[in-house]
């Protein structure tokens, strides 16, 4: 149960609020003022502040100003009424949550609430989850499900082995981010990590990007080159789409792997080689084996260790904390004050089918935070193949066209207002921050159009 203190000097109202928030299966705590709220944040651990911003002792900003300093993690919800939203604003900039104008909207207050507690428990289980998988190397693994900690838990037990690893899995699943946290994890972090995509070059190329050649072995060997087994010697060499490796080809990448031994191409001289390999494919190599186009004593000699990174569709638990994980690393990196998603947009993510899997869901996240223009995002910031409802992003004529036309910018503003309410139910918070603006500056618009 998640734990709430209030703060408040009005002691109705915070008699009030505390009826209202048990009612929804809170655990209430109470202060009557900024300095008691700051005493009780360093003594026992709340999962979420709501306060008042004008208090006779200490009010909201400089108690803010206390608790952000001791735990710069604490939610804190602010409330003030709407002469004060200046201040309320200046409460963000420090840190705040978010604020609500008095008289409260319960119905807002507890989706806000609810919001403030999901993402607060996203950052949680993600930092756990960081922390957990950075101690063994994993640096950019996400996910609670059962699947992705019972691959966590066997990329620790193979790790520290010199065993040979077979990846498999869909595309964009992250099995070269596998293939980096079990050589993070091993005895040969600190030696290279070499990785070939052995889809990308013709046989005589992956030959020579494998395991080197002389001057003059084929036209335009104009100088010796060394190829990536000796490259990654004492490391970690990354064979993807390892599928896709030719079979004359395949006899000679089973001896290095058997003896520790590759020739350049043009050269007779034998080079000795200490090389993990860690191979990835996207196909079934077993069906490979039968059909006579992939060797079988060289996929028995790869898979020592067999690991299956599952597709996004069947860890839907970890769809929420990958969209947070992006959402976050693409709003740092395009100077975006984004907070996070709305339920509906979340909700569209999380039963997406995702056939692109996780990269699908990374540049997804990367054109919401780009498009988005307010703190939310939303499903018209989504690609539209995310939601079964048609997104339009301007008003639509009885014909099919956009009604533009002839239209005023206050007519096409008032418009945008409507269709944005009514979308959202008439939830003024969240047509609010869908529209990009704040709740103040929606009521003021109202007020001009005779909307309200």
């Amino acid at each position: 149960m998640s734990i709430i203190l209030v703060v408040d000097d009005d002691t109705a109202h915070r008699t009030m609020l505390r009826t209202l928030l048990k009612g929804w299966t809170y655990e209430v705590d109470e202060a009557d003022d900024g300095s008691v709220a700051v005493e009780k944040v360093h003594t026992r651990p709340y999962d979420a502040v709501l306060m008042d911003i004008r208090m006779v002792r200490m009010g909201g900003i400089e108690a803010l100003r206390g608790m952000k300093a001791f735990n710069p993690a604490i939610p804190v919800l602010i409330m003030t009424a709407f002469s004060s939203v200046e201040t309320a604003v200046e409460a963000l900039k420090i840190g705040a949550y978010d604020y609500l104008t008095k008289p409260l909207d319960f119905d807002v207050l507890r989706l806000t609430l609810e919001r403030m507690l999901d993402h607060t428990r996203l950052a949680s289980e993600n930092r756990t989850l960081r922390e957990r998988l950075e101690g063994r190397g994993h640096t950019d693994i996400v996910g609670k499900s059962a699947a992705m900690l019972e691959l966590a838990e066997m990329i620790h037990t193979v790790a520290p082995t010199d065993a040979t690893v077979l990846i498999s899995g869909e595309s964009g699943t992250g099995k070269e981010l596998v293939a980096h946290a079990i050589h993070a994890a091993s005895a040969r972090a600190e030696k290279p990590f070499v990785a070939v995509n052995c889809a990308a070059l013709t046989d005589t190329l992956l030959e020579s990007e494998l395991f080197g050649h002389e001057r003059g072995a084929f036209t335009g060997a104009d100088k010796r080159r060394e190829g990536r087994f000796m490259q990654a010697d004492g490391g970690t060499l990354f064979l993807d789409e390892i599928g896709e490796i030719p079979l004359l080809l395949q006899s000679k990448l089973l001896r290095a792997l058997q003896q520790g031994e590759v020739q350049r191409v043009g050269s007779d001289t034998v080079l000795n080689v200490n090389v993990r390999v860690i191979a990835a494919t996207n196909r079934d190599l077993f069906e490979e084996v039968q059909a006579g186009t992939f060797r079988e004593d060289l996929y028995y000699r790869l898979n020592v260790i067999g690991l299956r990174v599952p597709p996004l569709r069947e860890r839907r638990d970890d769809i929420p904390l990958l969209a947070d994980f992006f959402l976050r690393r693409f709003a740092e990196k395009n100077r975006k004050m984004v907070k996070g998603a709305t339920p509906q947009a979340m909700d569209a993510l999380v039963r997406h089918d995702w056939p692109g899997n996780v990269r699908e869901l990374e540049n997804a996240m990367e054109r919401a935070v780009i498009m988005t223009t307010g703190e939310y995002i939303t499903l018209r910031e989504l690609p539209r193949n995310l939601s079964d409802a048609p997104l339009t992003d301007v008003p639509i004529s009885a014909t099919g066209e956009p009604a533009l036309a002839g239209l005023s910018l206050d007519e096409l503003e008032r418009r945008a207002i409507m269709a944005t309410l009514k979308e959202c139910g008439d939830n003024k918070s969240e047509a609010a921050r869908r529209l990009g603006i704040t709740r103040a500056t929606l009521h003021n618009k109202l007020r001009r159009y005779g909307m309200e």
